[in-house]
């Protein structure tokens, strides 16, 4: 299958809640600023997985008359929601609470705890990464890990990805803060450390932004894929040409083609039906992820 499963999205979700939990605990114990931050990171990450499933349990519907398509692109609304929710919670309000933090400094208290708690949280988000990138590198192949992040169909894969990336950096930045807090007397690195996991936060949700719009709008298959299917239509006896080989993703395992051929001129139009119908078949059956095939017979009266 194309995209992530189910297990990779519960995962990260029992890990979040379970992180919350423990910072908002170290949180109220410590009056840390940038452990509150990242309890507030954390429970917005468990948002965004419970809306990733739901879109995932939508985008399986089957196709009516109104979706004569199916809602497999429900995926992808869902995941631009949760780029949304990453940028305007989960940094927004890194930032804010570490202005506030900045401007009204207040030493943190029992410092071993919020240490204890970022190592919890850094072995869970750990766990739940490991996962994320076990689907990403399937998909990935031989691709560098950025190339693959704007080719990638996957968008639930992909938020968990550099959601995880981001948790985890903002780990490391919540660490070193409270550590320069506690060694130079000066809150004001706690609220610093806020304020940086924010911005991390802001700019993994432009990327996010970035590609969830891409594949809402839409997006093609893999020139790879393009250049395959262009290939087995031309290879048909009674084709002569292939002009245009068009390709949408509807899902991340589903894609939908419409091929402009240009068909021998001495056979008729009852073989030209059968020829199209050959196509078809082969085209579906060699290539599972494409759901949907249209061959389009290119009118001679066209130029070149």
């Amino acid at each position: 299958m194309a995209s992530g499963s189910n297990k990779t999205i519960l995962i990260a979700l029992g890990a979040n809640l379970g992180i919350a939990a423990a910072k908002f605990v170290a949180a109220a114990i410590t009056g840390s600023s940038a452990m509150l931050t990242e309890g507030v990171h954390s429970m917005v990450d468990s948002t965004n997985q419970l809306l990733l499933l739901h879109g995932r349990k939508q985008a399986q519907r089957p196709a009516d008359a109104l979706h004569p398509f199916g809602y497999g692109r429900e995926l992808y609304f869902w995941s631009f929601v949760v780029a949304i929710l990453v940028f305007a919670l989960g940094a927004g309000v890194s930032v804010y609470e570490g202005v506030l933090h900045i401007l009204e400094p207040e030493a943190a208290s029992d410092p071993l705890i919020a240490f204890l708690v970022l190592g919890f949280a850094a072995a869970l988000e750990g766990w739940s990464t490991v996962a994320a990138l076990v689907d990403f590198n399937r998909a990935r192949g031989t691709r560098s890990v950025w190339k693959e992040i704007r080719h990638s169909k996957d968008a639930p894969t992909l938020v968990l990805l550099l959601e995880n990336a981001g948790a985890l950096v903002g780990l490391g930045v919540a660490a070193l803060g409270l550590a320069l807090s506690l060694v130079t007397g000066n809150p004001f690195w706690d609220g610093l450390a806020s304020v940086l996991i924010g911005l991390v936060l802001g700019a993994l949700a432009l990327v996010l932004l970035f590609e969830a719009k891409g594949l809402l709008i839409g997006e093609s298959a893999e020139p790879e894929l393009v250049a395959a299917i262009g290939a087995a239509a031309l290879a048909h006896p009674g084709v002569v040409a292939v002009r245009e080989v068009l390709t949408l993703h509807l899902a991340p395992d589903m894609v939908t083609v419409l091929i402009s051929a240009d068909f021998d001129d001495a056979i008729s139009a009852r073989a030209v039906e059968g020829l199209v119908a050959a196509i078809q078949r082969e085209i579906s059956g060699r290539f599972p992820i494409v759901t949907r095939v249209f061959v389009q017979p290119r009118d001679p009266r066209d130029s070149a």
